[in-house]
């Protein structure tokens, strides 16, 4: 199939060229895309890809209920596990088919915490000693026939043969139905930052970061991207993924007191406005008592921005029902995917991606 729209889009765009143009000579035909007047290359990048999403299926298949879950944690990381088990099988039996757990949600959140609560996620799978949350939420994706996003983990990496060369990680694993690990996303910007008066935090004191875009096939609906709280705030990897057609951005997170009612809302419907795609964003629970307090307003946004449903700062569950054609009109109405400019800016979408 691919072979064969390749081969048509080719030969579109030569007789698209040679409509366009009107030759001298017969070797008009053949010059070089960047040597055509720019009205013939704004004509062609629109009407190919035109060309090109007649031919794909729905981005969404079928509608589904996606649901975030603002998870209250504290130091107890069996408790933790157990409690999450219980709101997943919650959000399932309210109907949900994707369930997102929020950043760290097997531990309190920290550098002081992450090395003492990482689990050694390689080799794949990795034994439960190795890994009591991989298990964990394997089994909560099994037992509810469910896709869940984990939010994410600290996770500790030993380089083979050097025991005492340890790396960690901000990991979040998605799983499938089956119970079986789908994908794994190492946060890719760590979260470091200086607010005078008001919040210092620098991960990378702890930190390493991951290298790569996550895109995860949804056998049943589709396509997704998995990012990580401070990843939104670069747009460049929700831009990719969208290119790469995925229907939603899902970013388990942790924004704070000082910078979530600046952003955290913001960062999620500017995603879903520059992408036409649907964005959820999961938070923990907020908790005075703990050392850093989470922000909280775990919220879905729509392919045209409107925030669909919002939490407080308590633990709830929100949920809404992504549908395919939401992001159709979207795209139809306001057709970005037609207008950009690749002649005048790089396509990002050109970039290591793991899937």
């Amino acid at each position: 199939m691919r072979t064969t729209t390749s081969r048509t889009l080719r030969i579109f765009t030569n007789s698209l060229i040679a409509s366009c143009t009107r030759p001298k000579s017969l070797t008009y035909h053949h010059r070089p895309f960047s040597a055509l007047p720019t009205t013939t290359r704004l004509l062609l990048h629109s009407q190919i890809r035109k060309m090109a999403s007649s031919t794909k299926h729905p981005i969404l298949k079928k509608p589904v209920k996606l649901a975030c879950i603002q998870l209250a944690s504290g130091a107890d990381k069996s408790a933790n596990l157990s409690h999450a088990a219980d709101k997943v099988r919650e959000a399932a039996s309210g109907g949900a088919n994707i369930v997102v757990l929020p950043e760290c949600f097997n531990s309190p959140y920290g550098c002081d915490f992450f090395p003492s609560y990482a689990e050694q996620l390689l080799r794949s799978p990795p034994t439960v000693e190795q890994s009591p949350s991989f298990h964990a939420l394997s089994a909560m994706a099994r037992d509810n026939d469910i896709y869940l996003v984990g939010g994410s983990i600290p996770e500790l990496a030993i380089e083979e043969g050097t025991e005492d060369k340890k790396t960690y990680y901000n990991t979040s694993l998605i799983f499938g139905p089956d119970g079986k690990l789908l994908a794994s996303h190492r946060k890719v910007h760590l979260f470091d930052i200086d607010i005078p008066g008001k919040i210092k935090f620098k991960e990378s004191d702890v930190l390493s970061p991951g290298n790569s875009v996550t895109l995860v096939d949804l056998p049943d609906y589709g396509r997704i991207a998995v990012a990580i709280c401070y990843d939104i705030r670069f747009p460049e990897l929700a831009m990719i993924a969208a290119r790469k057609g995925c229907f939603a951005l899902i970013y388990p997170g942790a924004f704070n007191t000082t910078t979530g009612p600046l952003h955290w809302r913001l960062q999620g419907q500017a995603r879903a406005m520059d992408n036409q795609i649907y964005v959820a964003l999961c938070s923990p629970a907020r908790d005075m008592s703990a050392g850093y307090h989470a922000y909280g307003h775990s919220l879905i946004v729509d392919p045209m921005a409107q925030v669909l449903v919002e939490a407080e700062e308590s633990e709830t569950i929100v949920s809404a029902e992504l549908d395919g054609t939401k992001i159709e009109e979207a795209r139809s109405g306001i057709p970005l995917r037609d207008q950009r400019r690749f002649d005048i800016y790089p396509d990002v979408s050109q970039a290591k991606v793991s899937s």
